[in-house]
């Protein structure tokens, strides 16, 4: 807080959906003496690294989830039972929550419960450990014990049904995309359009003022990272760049399979 008090080009935000602390600035040089100068303040050993790009889940298909909370250990035992169905929604509507339980199958007072554990289910994620997004669920039925059942069963079950449910409704991964606009003298023009075919770029316009081209595009963010880095190599620093949040929009089908490997390969090895 003192460093962006004393530099106001210089901002820290919490990433939720990655846990990370971002730092902004004007330009890498910008960061990196920043960056130092904290470390020799405050005699801290810093790990600095590129952003983890803040993926989110959602599923593209209508789907039923099942689970029995059930559990003995000589006294007061935990039961509950929950019956849901999970659907998607439009990008951006968020969640909705449904409550179609009749005949007190599930009780009034529990109803909240099961809604609270889909919640927790969807703020850890279900297929590779990130947020779920943009889904609707509707809980149709379920059964409870007059003595058994309390809050944490209902939680339980409302979560892991919720999660069984997800697995089958085809989910997908959402990817940020940027707009990227960039600024490089005309003889680079050819450079930088093949380049931004490597990253799965789309062109959204070219526009030439002089002898300079002005490039934009949308690119997807886990490819633009390292943008920085890239462009100078090409224009031998002669050009620039802004980048900026655009929308979400589905991971391709190979590159899904990867990140939800990857996932499954650092929750097995606890990391």
């Amino acid at each position: 807080a003192r460093i962006s008090s004393e530099d106001p080009t210089f901002l820290t935000e919490r990433e939720p959906s990655t846990g990370e602390l971002l730092v902004k600035g004007l330009s890498e040089l910008h960061l990196a003496v920043q960056i130092e100068r904290i470390k020799n303040r405050y005699k801290l050993d810093l790990e600095v690294r590129l952003p983890k790009v803040p993926y989110q889940e959602t599923v593209t298909a209508r789907a039923d989830g099942h689970h029995r909370h059930k559990k003995q250990t000589g006294g007061r035992g935990q039961f509950g039972e929950v019956y849901l169905r999970i659907f998607p929604k439009d990008r951006g509507e968020g969640f909705e929550f449904l409550d179609k339980v009749v005949g007190g199958n599930i009780p009034r007072q529990f109803i909240p419960e099961v809604e609270k554990g889909i919640v927790n289910a969807m703020k850890k994620g279900v297929i590779a450990g990130y947020p779920v997004v943009d889904v609707g669920v509707e809980v149709y039925d379920g059964k409870h014990h007059p003595v058994d059942s309390d809050q944490f069963s209902f939680q339980i079950a409302g979560a892991k049904a919720f999660a069984e449910a997800f697995e089958k409704a085809k989910p997908v991964l959402l990817e940020p995309i940027m707009n990227l606009t960039i600024e490089v003298p005309t003889r680079f023009t050819g450079d930088i359009t093949a380049n931004l075919n490597t990253k799965r770029g789309r062109l959204t316009g070219m526009e030439a003022h002089g002898d300079i081209q002005v490039i934009q595009a949308q690119v997807p963010l886990k490819e633009a990272l390292d943008y920085s880095a890239q462009l100078r190599s090409i224009t031998a620093g002669e050009g620039s760049f802004t980048m900026e949040f655009s929308h979400y929009e589905p991971v391709p089908g190979n590159i899904q399979q990867e990140i939800v490997a990857a996932y499954l390969k650092e929750k097995e090895s606890g990391s």
